[in-house]
């Protein structure tokens, strides 16, 4: 996949990592639009690519009582208003088939969740769009085992596939990242993308909330960045004890412009 195919999508020439970021779950267009709005800015200042990211729906939830958004086509919109008031492209998740159809009409990037990315019926859908299709590793799969799912949204026409690693299963209660992933996942002919918050997830915890050590969030991501990972994915909360999902996980905003000015020394350093 060639970046510059994705629409509005700045800063390309300027040598450095592009980033997915946002918050977890679309809880509404004023939260939404100051987070657009930071990340963006700081995004100009330091010349990296910016994609935003919100789920207009979380379905993959613990409890049946977990928040899981504010209505799709209401979420939807403030996604297409964010691509189109940052001049940004924009990226969300999908569930089922019908999904894809219904979000590429208001976003440039379809994500597949890590818990769907052998679901077949579902790439196709993904790739049927036209849209690029971001791939999340799912935690049980090795890195060589994502060719198969690369190959299925290529195999339906559609080359614009990007695969994401967000940790693999380490008991029942915690994730590891394997860098070796990285340059496996790369060596299949598409830009990686490290997500440095699903990562630090603490999954199963016996109060049906997932946990999470966002402090490590630095850690991760200037250790992805010296592997050479081509993206991060960071999901971002001004307040992140508020947030209506995976508060536990999210770095706070005000920590996002310091972090990235590291990492962008860090990838000048190896260029």
């Amino acid at each position: 996949m060639q970046l510059s195919s994705l629409p509005r999508l700045r800063h390309l020439s300027s040598g450095n990592f592009f980033l997915i970021a946002g918050p977890c779950a679309i809880e509404g267009e004023d939260m939404a639009f100051e987070i657009a709005r930071h990340i963006s800015e700081v995004c100009d200042d330091l010349h990296i690519p910016f994609i935003f990211k919100g789920s207009y729906r979380k379905a993959n939830r613990s409890r049946i009582d977990s928040f899981t958004g504010i209505g799709d086509e209401k979420a939807l919109g403030i996604l297409q208003k964010i691509g189109e008031e940052f001049q940004v492209p924009v990226t969300t998740d999908i569930h089922t088939e019908a999904e894809a159809a219904m979000a590429a009409q208001y976003v440039d990037v379809l994500q597949i969740p890590a818990f769907l990315c052998r679901q077949t019926t579902l790439l196709v859908a993904a790739a049927e769009t036209g849209k690029a299709v971001n791939i999340k590793k799912g935690q049980f799969l090795s890195p060589e085992a994502m060719k198969f799912a690369r190959d299925k949204v290529i195999d339906a026409g559609n080359e614009q596939v990007l695969l994401t690693e967000r940790g693999v299963t380490f008991g029942y209660q915690d994730l590891v990242v394997d860098f070796r992933g990285i340059p496996v996942m790369q060596s299949l002919g598409s830009p990686v993308v490290l997500d440095c918050t699903h990562s630090l997830q603490q999954p199963n915890q016996s109060s049906g909330v997932t946990g999470g050590r966002p402090a490590l969030i630095s850690t991760i991501a200037r250790a992805g960045i010296a592997a050479g990972t081509d993206g991060l994915f960071i999901e971002t909360h001004p307040r992140p004890s508020e947030a209506k999902s995976d508060g536990a996980n999210m770095l706070p905003m005000d920590q996002l412009r310091p972090l990235l000015e590291k990492l962008a020394r860090i990838r000048e350093a190896i260029r």
